[in-house]
C-alpha cells in the first residue's frame, strides 16, 4: 500500500465542499486586497473621483475583472493553488492530475462566475436594498453549490464543464 504522498495526483481524493468554501473566504480576503491595490492605483492614476459615471464605473469593474482574474489565473497553472488553497490543502488538477493550462485556466475563472450571476442578476433587475441584495446572492450562490453534494468527485458546474476538480493533497 502506498503512502497518501505517493500517489499519483489524479488519484488524490476530492475536496469537501466545508473545506472549498474556506479556501474561497480565505482568497475573498486576499483579492478584497488586491481589488483596493488595483482600484486605487487606477482612480488615482485617472484621477476619477466618486461618483463614477457609469462608464468609468464600467471600466473599473472590467479592470478589477480581469485583475482578479490574472491572480488566479497565475496561481492555478503554475502549482494547481492560490494562497488560500496552499493553507487549506487543496489543489485544482485536470484529468491527468496536472494544474490546467492556461485555457482551461481562463475557461474555469469566467465559467466560475455562474455561482453569483443569479443573484446578482436579480439584484440589478429589481433594485433592492442592499440587505437584500446580499441575502439573494447569499441564496444563489448556496443554491448553485448544490451540485457538488451530489457528485463523487465533489465537482461544480465550472469544474465539470472545464474537465478539471478541486483535490486535497498530503
Amino acid at each position: 500500500m502506498t503512502k497518501e504522498s505517493e500517489r499519483p495526483a489524479s488519484d488524490l481524493p476530492a475536496a469537501s465542499l466545508q473545506i472549498r468554501l474556506g479556501a474561497m473566504i480565505y482568497d475573498a480576503l486576499l483579492l478584497t486586497g488586491i481589488a483596493f491595490v488595483v482600484s486605487y492605483a487606477m482612480l488615482a492614476s485617472l484621477q476619477w473621483s466618486y461618483p463614477l459615471s457609469p462608464g468609468r464605473r464600467l471600466g473599473l469593474q472590467a479592470v478589477l475583472f480581469v485583475s482578479v482574474g490574472i491572480y488566479l489565473i497565475i496561481c492555478w497553472t503554475r502549482a494547481g493553488q492560490t494562497l488560500g488553497m496552499k493553507a487549506w490543502r487543496i489543489k485544482v488538477i485536470d484529468a491527468d492530475g496536472r494544474p490546467p493550462r492556461t485555457a482551461r485556466a481562463i475557461a474555469r475563472y469566467v465559467l466560475a462566475w455562474h455561482l453569483w450571476v443569479p443573484g446578482l442578476a436579480l439584484a440589478a433587475l429589481f433594485h433592492y436594498s442592499t440587505t437584500s441584495s446580499l441575502v439573494m446572492l447569499a441564496v444563489g450562490f448556496a443554491v448553485l453549490l448544490m451540485p457538488a453534494l451530489f457528485d463523487r468527485q465533489r465537482r461544480l458546474l465550472h469544474d465539470r464543464w472545464t474537465c478539471t476538480r478541486v483535490a486535497r493533497v498530503p
